[in-house]
């Protein structure tokens, strides 16, 4: 556990953050999603609406984690959080999967899709052809509808003139490095590597892979959403947001989500960072060193012991997973909770819980469908 939140105020925060997520937040999470679920089936293109309700179902842990950050904002500006959180991740979620498509030039088309990202955080900016590589498509206004939703939340939030430009440049380290992962599918990744080498702050001892990892994450953009939604939030505190967040926690959040996408990842001949470790010892140490120094990292930022219990609920969330147990992930696993301490056991019951719980009621359906599908004679 961070030396500097103790059990008894841990207890306490964590009970707080809980009931505020769950009694407040969720709440907006579930109305934003089937909103964004009805627009996405409007879509007239069926290769498009197909990619876009799929994301949305399969990625739907990640909108839930991204409107976690809203427990940071004030109440009565919460919804709002919210729907910009989570209209920039269904940005996120969707224009990756479509920019994983087969295409003729998949840098130029994963770097075009990705805009749409720096378009949602930039008010001023102008609607692009997001699909200009990509076959002639009709997506019935859905990006732009997403990107207006996120624009628009963003730009009530009262403090969002300050955090703009620490986070339209964390959006375009997103943007690069998406653009140049999906350069030569399954190929060399020479360039990424270039770039990522050139971003890597000194004096850290990040491998190249790490700091990509640390420069695709979306939770700095998500904490500096929130930390627009507070009336006072000076320059210097956007900057010590950014940097808490780039490269340490969002290098933790991508390293554990290739970690436990790996045989997903092999099985379709997808990119995965943690095979650049030399065996599955070296990612674990890897992976304990970088969430030593993402805790350490939270303890500069106001509201630092909440930003701690968000970085251990991301956490939980990948190491929850039954994938965390296999025989490449368990060591990696073991090592990250024995970093994080106390400061995990909570939300690894929580989220281990509701695993289970969802498998379960994933099974009863299925055994109810089974019996259904068999049906009369």
């Amino acid at each position: 556990m961070s030396a500097w939140i103790d059990k008894g105020e841990l207890a306490r925060l964590f009970g707080s953050a809980a009931s505020r997520y769950w009694l407040t937040v969720f709440p907006c999470v579930r109305h934003e999603i089937r909103r964004w679920r009805r627009r996405a089936s409007e879509i007239p293109d069926p290769d498009l609406r197909r990619l876009a309700l799929t994301t949305q179902q399969s990625e739907r842990g990640n909108l839930e984690g991204a409107a976690a950050f809203a427990v940071l904002a004030p109440f009565t500006r919460c919804s709002t959080v919210v729907r910009a959180l989570v209209a920039f991740q269904a940005i996120y979620d969707y224009v990756d999967a479509l920019s994983e498509q087969p295409n003729a030039d998949p840098k130029s088309n994963g770097a075009q899709l990705h805009q749409a990202l720096l378009d949602a955080l930039d008010l001023q900016a102008s609607h692009r052809d997001y699909y200009a590589h990509c076959q002639s498509l009709d997506d019935r206004g859905y990006i732009s509808g997403l990107i207006g939703a996120c624009r628009s939340a963003f730009g009530a939030l009262p403090s969002y003139a300050v955090v703009t430009e620490p986070a339209l440049r964390s959006v375009e380290r997103m943007v690069v490095y998406q653009a140049l992962n999906h350069e030569h599918p399954g190929g060399s990744h020479h360039a990424l590597a270039r770039w990522a080498s050139a971003q890597t702050p000194p004096s850290t001892g990040l491998r190249w892979w790490e700091t990509g990892a640390g420069a695709a994450s979306s939770l700095v953009v998500f904490a500096l959403i929130a930390a627009a939604s507070q009336p006072a939030v000076s320059a210097c505190e956007a900057v010590a947001t950014e940097d808490a967040y780039f490269p340490w926690i969002g290098a933790l959040h991508v390293l554990l989500d290739s970690l436990i996408d790996r045989p997903e990842d092999a099985q379709i001949g997808q990119h995965s960072l943690v095979d650049h470790y030399a065996s599955p010892r070296e990612a674990a140490a890897r992976l304990r060193t970088i969430t030593a120094h993402a805790m350490r990292s939270t303890a500069s930022l106001p509201m630092g012991a909440q930003h701690a219990l968000i970085l251990a609920a991301m956490t939980s969330f990948y190491l929850s997973a039954p994938q965390a147990s296999s025989a490449y992930a368990c060591l990696a696993r073991a090592e990250v909770l024995a970093t994080m301490g106390s400061l995990a056991k909570p939300t690894m019951l929580v989220l281990s819980a509701r695993r289970a719980v969802g498998r379960l009621a994933a099974g009863a359906s299925g055994r109810l469908h089974g019996r259904g599908a068999a049906g009369p004679g």
